[in-house]
């Protein structure tokens, strides 16, 4: 371990950093970062607009992502559990139900245990802690909100669709002509949530899609203010080339109107960041994006564990 990951583990108390993130792009991000922080260190946000009700139970697919993965059991893909099965999908398919949305039968498990809580008067933040401590996972795992908040895609032919309906049933194929997060407008913090980011020394925006991971959360006007105002906001740019390495995030961007590539993602965080970090291979834009924010470049394609320890050290040089 370098002399800077030894420096963060000693000098900060909790937490360092507040991580909002969505996806597979956040997930990994959060593991990376923990190759340099202790697990109360960081504290991750995550985002709850893709939350839906499948089969009888609530599914919090970005949180179940970040608990898996944390955990070290995430699928191939990023999401689900390694090497689940699918007993029940294949006897509901059978009976007739249309499982497009296919859970493993240990996610399942999963969102029935949510469904227990939820049912017996918990609250979704006591879900996903007692969730993440029975896969072991000690860092604090919170919900944007305890409220319901949904992502409504309206596509091109003016239908509105749920998230799960744009990005799973329909391969989000569709041009996105809007985005709505229901709910966001009532809905509070999670218990702790403005506190942490209050506290922390860095908040960190994943490698996320900005209109479809990360907005949901700023949604939330508290949450908004809260990141607005902290000395030190950096985000992490998903674009590689103006590309995204896994979901529709270019082209959802595009759709919406926001500039090409990381100019884009700069938009996406008008007034709330510090600090935007790109890929070394768009090391070009870095003059043309400089003047508001600070510009770093480095290696941000974090697949794997070289990768993400790469970056965990470079991250510690920089923002120590």
């Amino acid at each position: 371990m370098n002399e800077a990951i030894q420096g963060l583990k000693s000098t900060y108390s909790n937490p360092f950093a507040v991580l909002l993130a969505g996806g597979v792009g956040g997930a990994r991000a959060a593991r990376s970062l923990l190759t340099l922080l202790a697990p109360d260190q960081m504290a991750v946000i995550g985002n709850v607009g893709d939350d839906d009700h499948m089969y009888g139970v609530p599914v919090s697919a970005d949180l179940d992502t970040m608990v898996y993965t944390l955990a070290e059991i995430e699928g191939p893909e990023g999401w689900g559990i390694r090497d689940d099965t699918f007993v029940v999908m294949d006897h509901l398919a059978a009976l007739g139900v249309d499982t497009t949305f296919r859970l493993g039968d240990r996610d399942l498990a999963t969102c029935l245990d949510r469904a227990r809580i939820l049912r017996f008067g918990g609250t979704l933040s006591k879900a996903t802690a007692s969730i993440a401590a029975a896969f072991g996972v000690d860092t604090r795992v919170l919900p944007a909100s305890d409220d319901s908040i949904r992502t409504r895609i309206r596509t091109d032919d003016g239908s509105w669709l749920s998230f799960q309906e744009y990005f799973v049933e329909r391969g989000h194929r569709d041009a996105v002509a809007e985005v709505d997060y229901a709910g966001a407008v009532v809905a509070a913090p999670a218990p702790g949530v403005i506190d942490l980011i209050d506290a922390a020394v860095v908040v960190i925006i994943a490698p996320s899609n900005p209109p479809l991971s990360i907005q949901p959360i700023l949604a939330v006007d508290e949450i908004a203010e809260a990141v607005s105002r902290h000395p030190r906001v950096v985000a992490i740019s998903p674009l590689f080339g103006g590309k995204a390495l896994k979901g529709p995030a270019d082209r959802v961007m595009a759709s919406l109107g926001y500039p090409p590539g990381n100019a884009g993602v700069l938009a996406a965080y008008d007034g709330m960041i510090t600090d935007l970090v790109i890929d070394r291979g768009d090391a070009e834009d870095e003059l043309r994006l400089a003047g508001s924010v600070r510009i770093h470049i480095t290696d941000t394609r974090l697949v794997g564990d070289e990768a993400s320890a790469r970056f965990a050290s470079w991250f510690a040089q920089t923002f120590a």
